[in-house]
């Protein structure tokens, strides 16, 4: 079931940063989803028991408001997120920037995992498997997200918040 849309606010920034205190959102979350999408590859930065943190690309999808991937469970990732659920993922652009942040969950459900890898097949050509041994699929619930045009910065930054589930 899609999520509500999240409520724009005006990103807590330091005053240093030039945001106005009358700034709105500018950037709209039609549109963020839409990157979300259409995204091929998303940056994603996990931290693990030792506090170091971690970034590493991953293939993945946007499907009913949250965002789906794969690892292996041994993976660096892997590893954290299993100590440590926080996640942060960027899509690769540091000029039209869009930056989720969210909790891991592991996808058990086998028809939310089928509609993933169905989508999954149709986006990068190769389908996962349920179940896989040593797989593990996450779900990232977001709980904010930051917005922003480079060439228009700081009048389109907007911080995102998501209504809790």
């Amino acid at each position: 079931m899609p999520r509500e849309r999240p409520r724009p606010t005006k990103p807590r920034w330091p005053e240093s940063y030039g945001l106005s205190k009358d700034a709105g959102p500018h950037v709209d979350w039609g549109d963020a989803v839409l990157r979300l999408s259409a995204a091929r590859n998303y940056w994603v930065g996990s931290t693990g028991s030792d506090r170091r943190p971690y970034v590493a690309p991953v293939w993945g999808i946007w499907l009913d408001g949250v965002f789906c991937f794969s690892t292996a469970v041994t993976s660096r990732k892997g590893r954290n997120l299993r100590s440590n659920p926080a996640i942060a993922i960027h899509l690769e652009s540091g000029d039209d920037v869009l930056i989720l942040q969210g909790d891991v969950e592991a996808v058990t459900d086998a028809s939310t995992f089928a509609r993933y890898a169905q989508a999954y097949k149709a986006k990068y050509g190769w389908r996962p498997e349920f179940g896989k041994p040593g797989q593990v699929t996450y779900a990232v619930r977001p709980r904010a997200a930051f917005t922003w045009r480079e060439r228009d910065f700081p009048t389109t930054a907007t911080r995102w918040v998501f209504p809790t589930a």
